[in-house]
């Protein structure tokens, strides 16, 4: 059968699909169902048209093939969806200001220490790692007497470098108390007409934005996370990898620490060793 074109690229086969499927699932995690044969199609045409080539199998084997692993990103940026918001799934930010934080300043205060670090993976553009923070600003008494670390992760270094500009357009603003917008975000240059803010540099001095892939085989930090923001990322996994991926956590974070997840998941059929405190929330015991 020949080949049908869209836009000057030739559409995706059945094969190419599936070759793309594995390559990015053995890279990534993400597992794609055959549903999501036209959202690849789709995303990666337009890498296609930049890198001059027809077929998708010819930019298959030039992924492939790229010893730099430069185009591998590329390709991961464009599969990876980032939906993302201020604030978003509310409750969490709630169960940080009345439980998670006040446990944690009382087991510090015990222990002598001042240092408190938190993981956001798949951090997207940066809403949530900066809504934790503000959180953190707003409920910790003297924060800046403690030693606080947010790490920032994704897999999409376009993503990450939003994140790490901190600035936002009015109407990404609309989840944010007045309040806060005050207090921890500053006026940027516009961009025509639209108005933009910035994120205050106080803010940015306690977080860390980094690509980081959850399929590394064994996480490389030094010290124990007492909360991970982990919310609606394994729903692009298969239950096995998520199961991996969860004992990871498990060995991530201090005693006593949290993990929440999205409220579209559930750890239901996932073998783990957490105990259960809420709809998402999950505590190492």
């Amino acid at each position: 059968m020949p080949k049908t074109f869209v836009s000057g690229v030739a559409d995706i086969t059945d094969r190419e699909f599936e070759m793309f499927k594995n390559l990015i699932f053995q890279k990534s995690g993400i597992s794609l169902h055959e549903g999501k044969k036209e959202l690849v199609r789709t995303r990666l045409s337009s890498r296609l048209r930049e890198r001059g080539f027809n077929t998708y199998m010819e930019y298959y084997n030039y992924v492939r093939d790229d010893d730099t692993g430069t185009e591998l990103i590329s390709l991961l940026d464009a599969i990876s969806t980032n939906l993302t918001s201020f604030f978003r799934e509310i409750n969490h930010f709630h169960f940080l200001a009345k439980t998670i934080i006040p446990e944690i300043v009382a087991k510090k205060r015990m222990s002598g220490s001042k240092e408190v670090r938190a993981w956001s993976a798949g951090c997207s553009s940066g809403e949530e790692p900066y809504s934790i923070a503000f959180t953190m600003m707003d409920h910790m008494e003297t924060i800046q007497t403690w030693d606080v670390k947010i790490l920032g992760t994704d897999l999409s270094t376009q993503v990450l470098e939003k994140a790490a500009r901190g600035v936002y357009k009015e109407t990404q603003l609309q989840t944010v108390p007045k309040n806060i917008i005050r207090k921890y975000f500053e006026p940027a240059p516009p961009d025509g007409d639209l108005k933009l803010y910035r994120v205050r540099d106080e803010v940015k001095r306690i977080i860390f934005f980094k690509r980081f892939n959850l399929m590394t085989p064994k996480f490389p930090f030094k010290r124990k996370f007492d909360f991970i923001f982990c919310r609606n990322v394994m729903i692009y996994f298969d239950k096995p990898t998520q199961q991996t991926l969860i004992n990871k956590y498990y060995d991530t974070l201090a005693e006593g620490g949290y993990l929440l997840i999205g409220h579209s998941e559930s750890l239901t059929g996932v073998s783990h060793k957490f105990k259960y405190v809420q709809p998402t929330i999950y505590q190492k015991a």
